[in-house]
């Protein structure tokens, strides 16, 4: 049977400039997965790997042919397989560009797969290049340090393997209570924006709780009251309220189990995003072999840099977010109401303008409609679902984890804290105030009703309690099934779906909704968990219209959804959106993606969606160039009258994630939606923290020529199609950060 790459390599050399340029291509349908079909039959990737990697033509590449990025993520595809081997271009390749094999392993995460048959690839070549031999010996080091760090995870495990997941929600919890409350919640128990600074803690417990859903009998995932009541019997209440030495210690010992496994799965998950996938996707540092040790050398700042400080543009944006919902508010009529009981009405009123806030973020840049749908395909109204977790939230940080910091003032012991804390709910006939919660579903319900009362339902609706419930809720034995057999798939993480089901029952971590940002949980929950739900394809649509309107709004022609000419660029797809002013035309792919959290998950993204959309948009820049010079229906639509030159052309990449912001992709720059979205409203200004410390004045386009002196504005002289690509470029928008 012919070989696909090969052929296409041939087809390629006839209408590509170079030979360069015919491996590129035929490398980069490799990397996108093509071809899909032979015939009716399906080709998998292990089919691919084995056909591009056999393909005659790779005998045929100089060296230097290797050393395009779209080349080294090629290879690094080879490192990433099992199933073939080709030693004999390996070889060749580290004769004359051992970096670029040296980057290939790296980007193949080669770094964590020890029995990769790939490492003995390198192995057989190191002899003859000192290159591949020192990155061997880094590898070791970093394979025996992986090695130790799996080893003290396991062996703290060992002690706690009889517990149930619901024994360790009780051992995360305490933890908190002891170790992290304490610190992070007095004097201002919930700070928004930034991640909190004990993320990696969440991540951990996750970490832990996702092991013992894959090994715990299926039994306990169906709590019933008998097993609540003996878990708190053995794992609480020798804690608050000691009756036996010997329980006491057990307990005591098995809280201690917990924190040794913590901190182990903590240095191991450390190990991981600091030290491994920084080898493996930091090009902004080396790691350099001394002995036995291996010590970062910083290569590029600059690259470096851009981690923090998109999580700074992360933190900045939540702020703008929400003074965006600030002033809505007060607009509206509900500011001059008293929300819930007057002892609550401050509290509410937040969690309102949160609520708010999100569903602003929501709705401008993920198109996210008034209505959303569940897993089980029930429509959910958005702002009501949203104000359901912040009042969740209200609730908690008030009556448990508030209760909780003004015992722990006064007592400076989080044991005594927390027993007045539980003793004290109990005095009050209130429902149980420790550390975690659990109802079963028809309470729940019941409970959270009267936070869907609307002019429709003026009592609250039972029946949208229900799906805002199910929308936070994650099935535990759904999760268990899909960890054990492997299942592919996202999962959801503790703050995407706060509400844990077991069976009938359904468990919440106060602390945990408390601490959480909501709007990232939203985000995630819609976007990262629900990204292949039906209305997924309808947001992107409603992207794309609002960004129009936004643009429209400054004086732009524009055209959405536009096609190419039959006969004309058919392969270029569809155009998301074309505008012009000013006699400059831009044409912009939309992309939206979700909230990442790892190097690892941000690199991926600029590898495959965002190098595809650089590739799309060189397409789709070329036919929209020959369109224009044909002076028909495109010309006309946007209201450009062309002289003999073609207008000056802008492709942007515009995504709802801001990673990789202000890179470019097949020459084009990426930016985030929101960033433009602030640009053509000029209120950069939201952009401060929620004390106003960040008080300089920020810099804008020709101040100096019309004696600018402080304003905010981007546009002292008034806004124009050039001046918003200044201040894109310059990332103005950034300014105060």
């Amino acid at each position: 049977m012919p070989n696909y790459y090969d052929q296409y390599f041939q087809q390629q050399l006839t209408v590509q400039v170079s030979l360069h340029a015919a491996a590129e291509a035929t490398a980069s349908a490799y990397l996108d997965g093509k071809p899909r079909l032979r015939g009716k039959y399906k080709v998998t990737s292990a089919e691919r790997d084995a056909d591009f990697w056999s393909s005659p033509f790779l005998e045929e590449l100089p060296s230097e042919a290797w050393r395009s990025d779209l080349m080294v993520l090629a290879l690094a595809r080879y490192f990433a397989q099992e199933r073939i081997a080709n030693v004999d271009l390996l070889a060749r390749i580290a004769t004359d560009s051992p970096r670029v094999l040296c980057n290939a392993v790296r980007y193949a995460g080669l770094v964590l797969c020890q029995h990769s048959p790939r490492r003995t690839d390198l192995a057989q070549i190191a002899g003859a290049h000192p290159e591949v031999a020192e990155l061997c010996k880094v590898l070791d080091i970093f394979e025996l340090a992986h090695r130790e760090r799996l080893a003290a995870v396991e062996h703290a495990r060992s002690t706690l393997r009889a517990l149930t997941p619901f024994d360790l929600l009780i051992h995360a919890s305490l933890h908190v209570f002891e170790h992290i409350l304490p610190h992070s919640l007095a004097p201002s128990p919930r700070l928004d924006g930034a991640a909190s600074a004990n993320e990696v803690t969440w991540h951990a417990i996750n970490d832990i709780l996702l092991w013992k859903l894959a090994t715990a009998p299926e039994s306990t995932l169906k709590l019933h009251e008998a097993d609540i009541g003996r878990s708190l019997g053995e794992h609480l209440a020798p804690l608050l309220s000691p009756s036996s030495a010997v329980q006491s210690v057990v307990a005591h010992e098995m809280r201690a189990a917990f924190g040794a496994l913590l901190e182990a799965q903590i240095e191991l998950n450390e190990f991981v995003s600091r030290s491994a996938d920084a080898f493996s996707y930091d090009d902004g540092i080396r790691f350099v072999r001394n002995g036995t040790t291996l010590e970062i050398e910083e290569t590029d700042p600059v690259a470096r840099a851009a981690w923090s400080r998109d999580s700074r543009k992360l933190a900045r944006l939540h702020e703008y977010w929400f003074y965006r919902a600030l002033d809505e508010f007060a607009g509206s009529e509900i500011a001059t109401r008293t929300i819930g009981r007057p002892e609550n009405h401050e509290a509410n009123r937040l969690a309102y303008i949160r609520a708010m806030r999100t569903r602003l973020q929501l709705m401008e840049v993920y198109g996210v409609a008034e209505t959303v749908t569940t897993d089980a395909g029930d429509s959910v109204d958005l702002f009501q679902a949203l104000l359901s977790l912040e009042l969740m939230s209200a609730f908690f940080l008030r009556d448990f984890i508030g209760e909780y910091v003004k015992h722990l003032q006064v007592s400076a012991d989080w044991v005594e804290a927390l027993r007045k804390l539980v003793v004290g709910g109990l005095g009050q006939g209130l429902e149980n105030r420790l550390p975690l919660t659990w109802s079963d579903r028809d309470t729940k319900i019941l409970r959270i009703t009267g936070w869907t009362v609307s002019p429709e339902a003026p009592q609250g609706s039972p029946r949208m309690a229900a799906r805002i419930l199910d929308f936070w809720t994650s099935d535990w034995v759904s999760l268990a099934v899909q960890v054990r057999s492997s299942q592919a798939g996202l999962r959801p993480e503790l703050f995407e779906r706060p509400i844990l089901k077991f069976g009938q029952c359904l468990v919440q971590l106060p602390w945990l909704i408390c601490m959480q940002n909501n709007s990232t949980a939203a985000i995630n929950n819609l976007r990262r968990l629900g990204a292949r739900r039906g209305e997924a394809r309808e947001e992107t649509q409603r992207i794309e219209a609002h960004l129009g309107k936004a643009l429209e709004a400054r004086g732009f022609r524009v055209m959405l959804n536009w096609h190419p000419p039959m006969g004309t660029h058919e392969n270029a797809g569809e155009v998301d959106l074309i505008c012009a002013r000013d006699g400059i035309v831009f044409v912009i792919e939309v992309k939206s993606t979700f909230i990442r959290k790892s190097q690892r998950d941000t690199w991926l993204h600029a590898t495959t969606t965002l190098r595809r959309a650089g590739q799309q948009l060189q397409r789709k820049v070329a036919a929209v160039l020959e369109a224009l010079a044909q002076d028909g229906e495109l010309t006309n639509g946007l209201g450009l009258e062309l002289s003999r030159s073609a207008p000056p052309i802008h492709g942007w990449i515009v995504d709802t994630s801001i990673e990789r912001d202000h890179e470019r992709f097949s020459g084009f720059l990426k930016l985030s939606l929101e960033e433009l979205l602030i640009a053509l409203r000029d209120d950069r200004s939201l952009l401060h923290d929620l004390n106003g410390i960040f008080s300089r004045p920020a810099r804008g386009l020709n101040a100096s020529k019309v004696g600018h002196t402080g304003t905010n504005t981007l546009y002292p002289a008034g806004f124009t199609a050039g001046l918003l690509i200044e201040a894109i470029e310059a990332e103005l928008v950034w300014d105060s950060i």
